[in-house]
């Protein structure tokens, strides 16, 4: 056991109760390793501000939740009416309704800046190859916690929208139909589902996304943050002081403490803009079928989830039989270029031909409902992998070939078009589109170790650049 403090004879009361603190819990401690003497580069930029908003929009989803849990009621035939009695009844409800809805999509916004960040400088690169798994696992229990959620107001697109997602797991071979039971609680969505949802909203996903969120931080004090420049401020060979702190860092408080207020001003001031003047962002954020109760007997015209997920629902939706079909030649043609351009013995070709075939068998063995579901969702699977995908000689896109930053461009673009034709109902043209942005979404992370070694990559400075403003 560590020996007690003393504090001076003429320490004020406040130090007297820290120290008396600190002697029972390392609150200093903590204090200073996650802040005061935690060194970040130098060189944070725009980017930088999602990690902390991130944080502040998780404590506005708990603290709004909280208060919405006292008059909400998980009861099949209750719900939406406590949902309206919130609104219109409960003083202030409107508003703590409307920031826990509206920080629902913020939520996402500002995790897909985050993630994207991270994308472009190579924050998933060794030694963060952890903090990168914690923050995709993150996303996918946020997706969960959101997916549940937006089951809650017993609303029109709420209870389709859950039929809709819940009946995929049926398209699972063997376990399906047995699954689909087990997270219905019933055979129809109904009153078992909502609880189910609610439990799992209120208790369950949250503990996991706290745990996830404080892991995340702990693996990224352990390593350090990583900076545009993707320099390392605390390797062996970084340059330090005298006391050993790297030159090119400066400490998290006051520094980035001060920083991330401006951060947070600007979004709480489009935040509040828009709960206050367009909290349904025109059906974006709340949909206005959701504003009817929900009826089994009634099925909206256009089923489609939030925004938020629109992106991977649109693969869902591009994966028809004619997709399942252009895989396999894309397989065979892939096997045939393997054998006539590789340098492959015989019994290798015989392993290339055979896996090819298999491959084959398979797709054309299931549906195309199931390959949907594995490709949506495989679409968020593979972000795990990325650290083990990129074999760029640099980090950052700073050093990276012209034509890698165009590639990233056109990535988002793609992303963006998904999401939009999610939203859309289903037309031929959609299809294709989502078709050609599907095989270009898995395109770009599965042929990343071949494009990402390629091109004439500039020199990487031995110390971070910063312009002091």
């Amino acid at each position: 056991m560590a020996e007690f403090k003393v504090a001076p004879a003429n320490a004020t009361a406040g130090e007297k109760l820290l120290t008396w603190v600190d002697n029972r819990f390392p609150a200093s401690k903590l204090y200073k390793e996650h802040l005061s003497e935690y060194y970040a580069p130098k060189n944070f930029n725009f980017f930088y501000f999602f990690g902390s908003l991130a944080l502040l929009v998780l404590v506005i989803q708990i603290v709004t939740g909280i208060f919405l849990v006292m008059h909400y009621k998980p009861d099949a035939n209750l719900a939406f009416a406590s949902v309206e009695y919130i609104m219109r009844d409960v003083p202030w409800g409107w508003l703590i309704r409307y920031m826990h809805s509206t920080g629902a999509s913020a939520f996402f916004v500002v995790v897909y800046m985050h993630m994207f960040r991270g994308l472009i400088y190579g924050s998933y690169r060794k030694p963060r190859e952890l903090v990168w798994i914690f923050g995709c696992a993150i996303f996918l229990a946020l997706m969960a916690e959101a997916f549940m959620g937006y089951l809650l107001p017993w609303g029109q697109m709420s209870f389709w929208g859950a039929q809709v997602i819940v009946n995929l797991f049926a398209a699972v071979p063997f376990v399906g139909p047995d699954l689909a039971l087990l997270i219905r609680g019933d055979y129809v969505v109904g009153d078992a589902t909502l609880n189910r949802f609610f439990s799992f909203h209120v208790i369950a996903v949250p503990l996991v996304l706290l745990g996830l969120v404080v892991a995340h931080i702990i693996a990224l004090h352990e390593v350090g943050s990583n900076n545009p420049d993707g320099v390392e401020i605390k390797g062996p060979n970084a340059p330090k002081d005298a006391q050993g702190h790297p030159l090119d860092g400066i400490p998290f408080h006051p520094y980035y403490t001060v920083h991330d207020i401006l951060g947070v001003s600007g979004f709480l001031l489009v935040f509040c803009s828009i709960i206050f003047f367009a909290p349904e962002l025109g059906g974006y954020f709340l949909e206005y079928n959701n504003f009817i109760p929900a009826d089994p007997l009634k099925t909206p015209l256009h089923i489609a989830p939030v925004w938020y997920f629109t992106p991977f629902y649109s693969m869902l939706r591009a994966t028809t039989d004619v997709m399942v079909n252009v895989l396999c030649v894309i397989l065979g043609l892939a096997a045939v270029g393997a054998l006539l351009k590789g340098r492959l013995n015989l019994i290798a070709k015989g392993l290339v031909v055979g896996a090819a075939l298999v491959a084959i068998l398979l797709l054309k063995t299931f549906d195309a409902k199931f390959w949907g579901v594995v490709v949506m969702g495989g679409a968020v699977i593979i972000l795990f992998f990325l650290p083990w995908l990129d074999y760029s000689p640099v980090k950052s896109i700073r050093y990276r070939p012209q034509w890698h930053k165009v590639l990233y461009g056109v990535f988002v673009v793609i992303f963006v078009v998904l999401g939009y034709l999610g939203i859309q109902a289903p037309s031929t043209i959609g299809t294709i589109v989502s078709q050609v942005g599907t095989l270009f979404y898995f395109g770009f992370f599965l042929l990343m170790p071949w494009w990402s070694q390629i091109g004439t990559f500039k020199q990487v400075p031995d110390r971070v650049n910063f312009h002091p403003h």
